[in-house]
């Protein structure tokens, strides 16, 4: 192994909806992490692994940092908090703005109590003219003590390198923690999961916001070149479980559809997706529930 070679971890942190995940994405060119417009669309820290002949950086990706209101929120924030002091390079999202509103300084009241090296970064520069970009990092540059500030678009893919060689700059040397394939360690069932779950955001408007999960009943490979896989999508309410549904099926039809081409990629194998709808109250509430379906309380 090369002396020079370098591996370590790095978390990205931001409100929600400033593009961690779509960022993620980007960077490891894999579809990972759950994108939605809506807010708190990523539950579980999810690893994922960048791989080059410098260095490996493994990703942790941590919900949202925001106040909670209910039990998986307080978890939400838990492990968001967690992590910050259990990587070598924290990277804070922001968006192009001269407003530091009340989220983001909770944010940096949170990093300034951390040794972490912090990376600025500026994301979704392609939505404002150059001098905005310079303005809003002016506004931030005095907010915490950052180690680097680097203006990027997570959408576009502009910038990023320069954003991996400024990670990487902060990682200390030593061997790879993964091999050079892995692009994640969660579970496949998991990942099926999220996917199935992004699509049912996407699709739902705002009447059916978070207040769902998605449990894989069963995932059985049927030949070499076909899995069979039962989902359920779990609401809190009667009224949400008949939007999921639609009329005559065709919301539930259309989340499976969009989800199977995806899902079907990452396995590698044509999928058989069946998909039901269950109404458990107040799941998100329920510690029981929550541990169900993937949200592990005891790791924390």
């Amino acid at each position: 192994m090369n002396q020079q070679y370098k591996s370590g971890f790095a978390t990205l942190i931001g409100r929600p909806n400033v593009g961690k995940s779509t960022l993620m994405n980007h960077l490891i060119g894999q579809k990972i992490a759950i994108t939605s417009n809506k807010p708190q669309t990523t539950r579980n820290r999810i690893q994922t692994v960048y791989t080059s002949e410098e260095g490996q950086i493994v990703f942790v990706d941590t919900p949202g940092i925001h106040k909670a209101k209910n039990k998986l929120g307080e978890y939400m924030v838990n492990v968001a908090e967690r992590t910050l002091s259990e990587v070598d390079v924290i990277l804070w999202l922001v968006e192009p703005t001269t407003f530091i509103g009340a989220g983001e300084q909770h944010i940096a009241e949170q990093l300034r109590k951390t040794k972490t090296p912090i990376i600025l970064v500026i994301n979704k520069i392609d939505t404002v003219k150059r001098e905005e970009i310079l303005k809003s990092i002016d506004a931030y540059k005095d907010i915490c003590d950052f180690a680097e500030i680097v203006p990027c678009s997570a959408l576009k893919g502009d910038n990023t390198k320069d954003l991996i060689d400024a990670i990487m700059k902060y990682l200390p040397y030593g061997p790879q923690f993964y091999d050079e394939d892995t692009v994640t360690d969660q579970p496949e069932r998991q990942i099926v999961a999220e996917l199935i779950r992004e699509k049912a955001l996407r699709s739902l408007n705002e009447e059916v916001p978070h207040g769902i999960a998605v449990s894989i009943d069963q995932m059985k490979a049927r030949n070499r070149k076909l899995i069979d896989i039962d989902a359920t999508i779990i609401c809190e309410r009667d009224s949400h479980k008949g939007i999921i549904i639609g009329k005559q099926g065709a919301m539930l039809k259309k989340i499976g559809s969009q989800a199977r081409p995806e899902i079907e990629d990452m396995l590698g194998k044509k999928v058989n997706l069946k998909l039901w709808v269950k109404v458990k109250k107040d799941w998100r509430d329920s510690d029981f529930l929550i541990k169900n379906f993937g949200y592990d309380k005891k790791e924390y």
